[in-house]
């Protein structure tokens, strides 16, 4: 018996979970819930969109519902509310508020008797793992995260609500010789702009200032003010035509030292190169919905995240299986 899904929202994300599920011979795509009017929403695979109003008329016919929406305005609402009824998946990554996202998605689980696993993606997520793994065998050293080269979605829309701005696309780019220190095992003290660049591709309107515009850009507080920006000006055809993917991925590093006199030096790297952000976080959310499913035929119930969730419930295979061919 297959493993019913559901996909709450079908933006990026929910596209990018229809097509990974294509390729989970365990799964099935049972129905896409949206906001928007159904009879509006064609799916890739033909699979019925519903509103989401009718999604709790049908949580007898689905395991898991994997939720797509933003982590601003949707999941802290979406996610707990559908937890009373469904077991769940999302991609919460406001990480500053984890913590209250979790607390309130456990008390939904446990109402309802059923399984959230939240905060699901690469950071958080594999990102988050491969942080506490390294931390755990090296205890004595670093973490260095670094992400890029990718398009930032909230940067590009930051750039996009200033004046004169048509449209934009924003990089966020590794600086290399802090990555080189970093290998070598230096444990350096990297400050924000020491880390991380970021490049801006700006389409600006018919007759803007541009001058205001990149100003703008460069000292906006939170985004840019505290990195090395750089502001290009292009038109929309050869934004469309050079940018219109949305790759990213980034690094994460634990450097540490073993020995009584810490004289040995170790450097652990997990790297990440995505050619779509979405299309891979969505893949992460379909394992993770296995997990979901498994623990709740075990008669589990609360809300978890990928740091409480064993490597094998998201393997399609068994465990016996995975101890042949990867141990």
């Amino acid at each position: 018996m297959k493993i019913r899904i559901g996909i709450a929202g079908y933006g990026n994300l929910g596209r990018g979970v229809e097509s990974a599920l294509r390729t989970s011979d365990d799964m099935e795509l049972v129905a896409v819930f949206s906001r928007r009017n159904p009879a509006d929403v064609k799916t890739r695979t033909g699979v019925p969109v519903y509103s989401m109003e009718q999604a709790l008329e049908m949580k007898d016919q689905i395991d898991v519902m994997i939720l797509c929406g933003g982590s601003a305005n949707d999941l802290p609402e979406q996610t707990p509310a559908l937890a009373r009824h469904f077991n769940v998946i999302d991609s919460f990554d406001t990480h500053a508020r984890i913590p209250e996202h979790f607390a309130n998605v456990d008390a939904a689980c446990k109402e309802g008797g059923k399984v959230g696993v939240i905060s699901v993606g690469w950071d958080p997520g594999m990102f988050s793992l491969n942080r506490a793994y390294g931390q755990a065998v090296l205890p004595n050293g670093a973490d260095y995260t670094f992400w890029g080269k990718g398009v930032s979605q909230g940067h590009s829309d930051a750039i996009r609500r200033i004046e004169g701005v048509q449209d934009a696309r924003q990089y966020t780019i590794p600086v290399e010789d802090a990555l080189e220190r970093v290998r070598k095992g230096e444990n350096p003290e990297l400050t924000t702009r020491e880390k991380h660049t970021r490049e801006c591709f700006v389409v600006a309107k018919e007759g803007a200032d541009r001058a205001a515009i990149e100003q703008a850009i460069v000292t906006m507080p939170n985004y840019f003010a505290d990195y090395d920006t750089t502001v290009h000006f292009i038109s929309q055809e050869e934004l469309d035509r050079d940018h219109k993917g949305i790759p990213h991925g980034g690094m994460v590093f634990r450097c540490g030292t073993t020995g009584f006199e810490g004289e040995n030096k170790h450097v652990i790297e997990y790297k990440l190169t995505l050619d779509s952000n979405p299309e891979f976080t969505s893949s992460v959310l379909v394992a993770y919905a296995r997990a979901a499913y498994r623990l709740s035929q075990k008669g589990e119930s609360g809300c978890k995240t990928v740091l409480d969730i064993a490597p094998a419930l998201l393997h399609p295979e068994a465990p016996e299986a995975l101890r042949a061919k990867l141990l």
